[in-house]
């Protein structure tokens, strides 16, 4: 068997196998190339769920009709001036996803410079259509129509619209948490779903008005603050009350150096740290950025870029845990102030009867402990019937029983149990 080089278009959809695997894995490419395009305000259109089209639009630099040619071919990038790839200030820098999206899908380009004319790319599954002027305004407008259309076998694999929809949603509310200077707003079917405005400042100053914005003021309520610095490293964010949890860890948003992922590490790392304060089954809400210095982070280890490698995992580690458990310590008993209130709320007195009314019930009380019955009923009949499975009481032992001798008639048994936290026996008799 012959070795052969495969045609362009196969390579190209090869490569979209591993760097767009529905329409969140386009919509965060094209985002995040928006981003590094230097917009501040980005707008995101989806009808359903994103298979039918997907729609970005940015307010740039935009490119000139030379650029948006190379744009489209493979390894074509501007993120890496000086050809170092442990030295990445961008978000993008493969050079692969514009020309996978093309290959898998109908791609419509249309971008213009500030000072120049616009122009306008259309291809189809990998077939160039349209290469002409257009007007534009500055920045750069791309759609994804009909995503993986020609290829069913990818086709089958998507999920229903919603989970769709949710998927792409979740992607623009993780990059609006990492960069709050930008202004983002998202339509799905021509209804708007999500906006937040820009906000001036710093990343760590600016966070809490964007995490409102996504996740609303009962988590800044129900959060602590972390900043912590060592060796290099800067961990800030916000860290969940244990009592402010849920049940499923879709609310853990995890920023290395403005990129958010999904790794292994960083999550190992916060599920360790609340160990000991929160059961298994529940997943605590956490936004954490982390801050490496030059050289300490391989941004190139996935094709999608939702894990890295880090220099010293443990060192990542041990102040990820550390921070987050210094955090909880200083906190000491504080609960989430939802759940205060209901206890609260629960405890409060009730309100004095109106004349002719009837009294409230009240709470209710357990009774008084009962004392030792007196001699003349406890029971002396040295075959008297245990009580009805008397082998099954959860101490795992039967009940006394006396053997003096006696002439009287086999009384009637009654079983109790008492109230406290040991259990007891006793035993009543009734002629």
């Amino acid at each position: 068997m012959t070795i052969r080089r495969l045609p362009d278009t196969l390579i190209n959809q090869i490569a979209a196998g591993e760097v767009v695997e529905r329409p969140a894995s386009a919509l965060k490419e094209l985002v995040e190339n928006a981003i590094d395009a230097g917009a501040r305000r980005i707008e995101v259109q989806l009808e359903a769920g994103g298979i039918s089209r997907l729609q970005v639009v940015d307010d740039g630099c935009g490119m000139t009709p030379d650029d948006l040619r190379l744009a489209v071919e493979r390894h074509a990038t501007s993120k890496l001036p000086h050809d170092d790839l442990m030295a990445i200030a961008t978000l993008g820098f493969r050079g692969e996803a514009l020309p996978s999206i093309a290959s898998v899908s109908r791609l419509e380009l249309a971008s213009r410079t500030q000072h120049g004319p616009g122009w306008r790319l259309l291809i189809d599954h990998g077939d160039r259509l349209a290469d002409e002027p257009a007007s534009a305004a500055p920045g750069t407008r791309i759609a994804v129509c009909n995503l993986f259309q020609k290829v069913p076998a990818r086709l089958k694999f998507l999920k229903s619209e919603r989970s769709e929809y949710a998927a792409c949603l979740d992607v623009v509310r993780r990059i609006a948490m990492a960069h709050p200077q930008v202004a983002f707003a998202l339509s799905h079917d021509g209804r708007i779903t999500y906006r937040s405005a820009a906000q001036a400042g710093d990343l760590f100053a600016a966070s809490g008005g964007r995490l409102a914005d996504t996740l609303g003021l009962d988590f800044i309520d129900n959060a602590l603050p972390i900043d912590l610095q060592r060796e290099g490293l800067s961990l800030t964010g916000y860290a969940g009350l244990p009592t402010h949890s849920r049940g499923s860890g879709d609310w853990q948003f995890l920023f290395v150096d403005g990129r958010p992922v999904k790794d292994r590490q960083l999550t190992g790392a916060v599920r360790a740290a609340y160990q000991d304060v929160l059961a298994r089954d529940r997943f605590p809400v956490v936004v954490l950025f982390l801050a490496t210095p030059k050289g300490f982070t391989d941004v190139n280890v996935h094709p999608a870029k939702a894990e890295v490698r880090f220099a010293d995992a443990g060192l990542v580690r041990g102040l990820v845990v550390g921070g987050l458990k210094r955090a909880l310590e200083a906190a000491g008993q504080r609960t989430s102030s939802q759940i205060g209130l209901a206890a609260l709320g629960a405890f409060a007195p009730l309100p004095p009867p109106a004349p002719g009314a009837r009294e409230p019930v009240r709470a209710w009380s357990p009774p008084p402990a009962l004392g030792p019955l007196p001699p003349q009923a406890r029971s002396e009949t040295p075959d008297a019937a245990p009580p009805p499975d008397a082998g099954h009481y959860p101490s795992g032992r039967r009940a006394r029983r006396s053997t003096t001798p006696t002439s009287s008639p086999r009384p009637r048994t009654a079983w109790c149990w008492s109230t406290s936290t040991q259990r007891t026996n006793v035993w009543s008799t009734s002629g």
